[in-house]
């Protein structure tokens, strides 16, 4: 295909995109996408599968390649699984999915008859393999495709490998959250940053969105409270990873449940009705929890700060307030204030506030340690 035609179709509008529609699951209802992080062995995978066709899961997904954070890790069987999916596929009537991140990955699995594709968080990421992974795509539009939200919150970037698998003429397209990795302390193991897809969905308002709790939660007991919210919110699905046994799974074993667990969650899960995209207020409150939460973690990471100082200071007979250093800090921060809008009494009140949490766990440490000098003594 000729790169100005290409661009054409590129800047075709997500608009065009419609909503995903798959053999032998009603239009209407919620899709749900399970199987384990990996697939490990043939018998795992299918007793896995044949578990979750039972519990009414009509898409198996699971991993035949890999990509690990650090080398030596289990990263996948490669092509030698694949054949398991076709017997998954053949016994169980289930479509099947797994993840590609490479041109040979592709090749592979399409030779193999996988239904379903997806680009994962770190290839998402990378403009180069999204484009390598949609040219390998080239004439096979009968092939679905999902493309999971980069790892870090950019939303173009995530549009971007949306629109490069378009400009292959890919129809059959939608999207999967789970969640954006951040530093520090969190709840989650991913920070859902729920107003990303929903601007997503504002872009894209037909296009098939599933969210994946079980990487944004990280942990199995956030699975069924995150699915709930997801169906509660702009999402038309689920991706959840489950394994027959799950606490000797080789990759991902917290997050992963047991498809009987899998089966009572979905019976429990309301699937409310009238819910509209437009509900701006309810958008908004979400957007204002988004921000709650990471207000706390920046607070958080703030104090561990302090307490670094605090050691310092212990270590070099320093006084905990530096009254100079106070008033310097309060200045400048007012000034910042006062240029994002922001009123000088609000923002004194709360910069003192976090000043006096951070001499109190500095004074903490000096007490810890007066204690244990009159301990030895």
């Amino acid at each position: 295909m000729q790169l100005t035609h290409r661009l054409q179709i590129m800047q075709n509008s997500l608009v065009d995109i419609q909503p995903l529609t798959l053999n032998g699951i009603s239009d209407g209802s919620p899709l749900v996408i399970a199987g384990p992080c990996s697939a490990e062995t043939e018998q795992q995978t299918l007793d896995t599968a044949r578990a979750l066709s039972s519990v009414g899961v009509k898409v198996f997904r699971a991993g035949i390649w890999k990509p690990r954070t650090m080398p030596g890790g289990f990263e996948g069987v490669g092509n030698r699984g694949l054949p398991w999916l076709q017997r998954v596929k053949q016994e169980t009537n289930m479509l099947v999915a797994t993840e590609v991140a490479t041109v040979e990955h592709v090749h592979a699995a399409l030779d193999a008859g996988i239904d379903i594709l997806w680009m994962g968080a770190r290839t998402s990421a990378n403009p180069f393999a999204m484009q390598d992974i949609a040219d390998a795509l080239q004439g096979h539009e009968e092939v679905t495709v999902l493309v999971k939200n980069p790892v870090n919150p950019d939303l173009d970037l995530w549009l971007g490998a949306l629109q490069r698998i378009m400009g292959a003429g890919i129809t059959r397209l939608g999207a999967v959250h789970r969640g954006f990795s951040s530093a520090g302390a969190h709840i989650y193991r991913n920070d859902p940053q729920w107003h990303i897809p929903f601007e997503l969905r504002r872009l894209a308002p037909n296009m098939t969105i599933l969210c994946d709790p079980s990487h944004i939660g990280g942990k199995r007991e956030f699975v069924e409270p995150l699915s709930q919210i997801a169906l509660d919110m702009v999402f038309d699905g689920l991706m959840i990873e489950s394994h027959c046994d799950p606490d000797n799974a080789l990759s991902d074993s917290a997050q992963q449940i047991t498809p009987s667990t899998l089966g009572e969650m979905l019976g429990r899960l309301v699937i409310r009705s009238g819910l509209l995209i437009e509900d701006e207020l309810s958008l908004l409150r979400q957007q204002i929890d988004d921000c709650d939460h990471e207000l706390l973690a920046v607070l958080t990471r703030r104090m561990s700060v302090s307490r670094e100082i605090g050691r310092y200071k212990r270590a070099h007979n320093l006084r905990v307030v530096q009254p100079a250093r106070y008033q310097d800090m309060i200045n400048a921060r007012l000034e910042e204030a006062d240029s994002l809008g922001l009123s000088s009494s609000f923002t004194q009140l709360v910069m003192q506030t976090i000043h006096e949490e951070s001499v109190r766990q500095q004074l903490t440490l000096l007490s810890n340690d007066n204690d244990s000098s009159s301990d030895k003594s």
